[in-house]
């Protein structure tokens, strides 16, 4: 249902898109997975007929993006990063004025916004003005305005950005039940467990490129073992717990700083383990918690990017300028800079 290939777009001297292919199944959700910064949101653009591509190709049913325009507007609906609503409007008077420029009658009109207030539960609300609207009430109506002109494909560009983990998933539910229901999704995100909730297939985008593409279980399966993961007893210890686990497995540890946890890919399993007690209890480390687990998405995606998938990479903003500072100093997984001082 959505094709794509050798997409490329360029800001200035940035290659905001670097030759993307990818393609999305007709009934299916493909998640588009990657850092702010790594071209989603471009990629977006252009098959919603936002931005023309420099070069390669995007269909969608077969049409051409940058040559059926028009065509591509009926086949679609779009919802981004963030709420497009009109707060002085009601949510049924939202609802259908995008039923309207659809070229939809008045009757039917109304008729299909009842029907998109009532399937998000918004028929309490419906005649309040969105300005009354919780962020996941807007969210909801967002979601709801891209499905008035009932297109085949719909493209979420960051759905559930900013949300409390109810109402991700209440939105999870509903774009499932869209997908039974034969809507064909391209999905982009920068959580991980998203896209293992929710897409049959995945594609990782980093900085203009699609790096790797499969099922959460081919992808997973791509690191060939198990996890590591260590919690230490106290800060002081997570220099030398860093040295160690990097020592052991030849890459940089991932670490969460707000939980004191790494991890680490252990394709010996329980000899990694055994070796890294080992030299822990030879330094005198103190650890709150060490095991072996089965891989996660993000393991997967240290693995294939060399970062974890917060990194921000340059952004584009729309305008198509670069943003963010360039010359950071630069951190490694273990939050220390390369000088070893703590960031």
């Amino acid at each position: 249902m959505i094709e794509v290939r050798g997409l490329e777009k360029h800001f200035g001297k940035t290659k905001a898109l670097d030759g993307v292919d990818l393609d999305v199944e007709q009934g299916t959700i493909l998640g588009l997975l990657g850092p702010n910064g790594a071209g989603k949101t471009t990629l977006v653009r252009i098959l919603a007929t936002l931005l023309v591509p420099d070069a390669g190709s995007a269909k969608i049913a077969g049409h051409n993006v940058a040559e059926e325009p028009t065509v591509i507007r009926s086949l679609m609906g779009l919802a981004g990063q963030y709420a497009a609503v009109d707060e002085h409007l009601t949510g049924r008077e939202s609802l259908e004025l995008v039923g309207r420029l659809y070229h939809l009658s008045r009757s039917e009109a109304k008729k299909r916004a009842s029907e998109v207030l009532e399937r998000f539960r918004l028929e309490d609300a419906a005649d309040r003005p969105a300005k009354t609207y919780s962020g996941g009430m807007r969210r909801r109506l967002d979601l709801g305005a891209s499905l008035v002109g009932r297109p085949p494909v719909l493209l979420l560009d960051e759905p559930t950005t900013g949300l409390d983990p109810r109402t991700r998933m209440e939105l999870w539910s509903l774009i499932n039940d869209l997908v039974a229901e034969g809507t064909t999704i391209l999905l982009t995100t920068q959580y991980l467990e998203e896209a293992d909730q929710l897409a049959k297939k995945i594609v990782v985008i980093d900085r203009g490129k699609a790096i790797a593409d499969g099922t959460s279980d081919e992808l997973k399966n791509q690191l060939g073992g198990d996890v590591l993961e260590l919690k230490v007893d106290h800060e002081s210890f997570i220099k030398d717990a860093a040295a160690i686990l990097e020592k052991v497995s030849g890459a940089e540890p991932l670490f969460d700083e707000a939980q004191l946890k790494f991890s680490i890919p252990a394709p010996g399993g329980a000899s990694t383990l055994i070796e890294v007690v080992r030299l822990l209890d030879e330094r005198k480390i103190k650890v709150e918690d060490v095991g072996i687990r089965r891989p996660s998405l993000d393991d997967v995606f240290l693995a294939l990017t060399g970062h974890v998938a917060e990194d921000h990479s340059p952004a584009i903003d729309e305008a198509g300028k670069g943003s963010g500072n360039r010359n950071r100093s630069r951190r490694s997984k273990s939050g220390f800079d390369e000088s070893g001082e703590r960031g």
